[in-house]
């Protein structure tokens, strides 16, 4: 008996109608003679709505204690699932992430998976059970509640992949797979059929909201590929996988995150203070990124110091804000209103014709970049909020929208890929 690992995101089971048609699609799974293990986000808005909360009674609510709070969410999904899953006349039973085995390190809201041991949900299967398991969350090597930061029931569920060694892992959200930009935002964003794990992952860590970036790199260590889905649209959708065709030095995708602020700290010992303020951020589970130093030719001791946070997974943040000013000793500026724009593709930076084709697209829009970070696979711009997609939208002409008609990609995409 194969076993395949089926995620339902927050939209699909939103309301009790929703959750009613994934348990007809799960049993048809298990129909189909397969060992079948299900993970469940929140319903709808429930984590939002749990966070309010939070935030209503403070403005930066302990984190442990946001966790252990935030972990509810899930439990009611994979409970109600459950029940709906035993009403159609099928054996199931509903898990936490501490039940089946998902160990993770001690970050609380944004805590990572380091082990596995799934010996409950593989005693459960042997019983003929469907096991409906809770997203998002798992516990730490001291036993506390941990959750796994926004799009942690992804990795909740390639992470059972890998640890069942299932046959194939299905993401089912409210879209029908990966597309070149959000279709919500961008009406012309191309459906993308097939998308290797390196973009896929920066796509992810550059904002992109269908896979999380760690599920990403479950997934490319184990070698299992993610079928992303739309939980009842049957029809189209990107495999996530190691082997495909992909044409270098494109740009096959453009994406934001619009909640980005930058730290910068200026003049004499700014990295002496630079240090304290990036440990205090780590104390409060800020997640740091692009941290540069520099400093004037013989003058060390002057200098100036910089990162950059992403909010996706700091509830609280005037609170942390707070807590690095005085880290800092008054000398520090914080710029907020910042958003992020990424191109994504394979060998994006071979040579520097994508970065300057992009710098001039921008400078067409009136749009001046306050920074400028490459990888192998993205080029990412931080910019004002007010025009991130203004340059989203240009950039995604300049690159997919008049790009050739029939690249190597899509020459694959006719020949049935699709």
């Amino acid at each position: 008996m194969g076993i395949i690992v089926q995620k339902y995101g927050g939209s699909s089971v939103a309301d009790v109608d929703r959750l009613r048609r994934v348990a007809d699609k799960v049993c048809e799974t298990r129909k189909a003679g397969n060992g079948v293990v299900v993970v469940v986000s929140a319903m709808g808005r429930t984590t939002d709505e749990l966070l309010g909360l939070a935030t209503s009674v403070s403005s930066s609510p302990p984190r442990r204690e946001l966790d252990m709070l935030l972990s509810v969410g899930e439990r009611i999904s994979m409970a109600l699932l459950s029940i709906a899953v035993q009403d159609r006349g099928f054996s199931a039973i509903s898990l936490t992430g501490s039940q089946c085995g998902i160990i993770t390190n001690d970050r609380h809201s944004d805590a990572r998976i380091i082990e596995v041991r799934p010996f409950r949900i593989q005693d459960e299967l042997e019983l003929g059970r469907i096991v409906i398991v809770a997203g998002f969350q798992g516990v730490s090597y001291k036993r506390e509640v941990t959750t796994l930061g926004r799009g942690g029931s992804d990795t909740t569920a390639v992470a059972l992949a890998a640890a069942l060694q299932a046959e194939r892992c299905e993401i089912y959200s409210d879209v029908d797979g990966v597309y070149s930009a959000d279709p919500r935002e961008v009406p012309e964003a191309r459906h993308l059929p097939s998308i290797s794990y390196p973009e896929m992952q920066e796509m992810a860590k550059a904002g992109a909201k269908v896979l999380n970036a760690q599920a990403v790199e479950f997934a490319k260590q184990a070698g299992i590929a993610i079928y992303c889905r739309a939980s009842f649209q049957p029809g189209r959708e990107t495999i996530v996988r190691r082997d495909m065709p992909v044409e270098e030095h494109g740009v096959r995708a453009v994406v934001s995150e619009e909640k980005i602020v930058r730290v910068r700290l200026r003049g004499k010992a700014a990295a002496e203070r630079l240090a304290a303020v990036v440990r205090t951020a780590d104390q409060h589970g800020a997640s740091i990124k692009e941290v540069g130093i520099t400093a004037p030719e013989g003058e060390l001791s002057w200098a100036r110091g910089s990162f950059v946070v992403s909010l996706a997974n700091v509830p609280g943040w005037q609170g942390v804000a707070a807590a690095l000013r005085e880290a800092a000793g008054g000398e520090l500026e914080i710029d907020e209103h910042l958003g992020a724009l990424s191109l994504i593709g394979e060998g994006i930076n071979r040579d520097n014709r994508n970065l300057l084709h992009a710098l001039e697209v921008l400078a067409e829009r009136g749009i001046r970049p306050g920074g400028v970070v490459t990888t192998g696979f993205r080029i990412s711009f931080l910019l004002e909020r007010a025009q991130l997609l203004d340059g989203k939208k240009a950039c995604h002409r300049a690159f997919i929208e008049q790009a050739a008609v029939c690249s190597p990609v899509d020459s694959a995409h006719l020949a049935g890929e699709d």
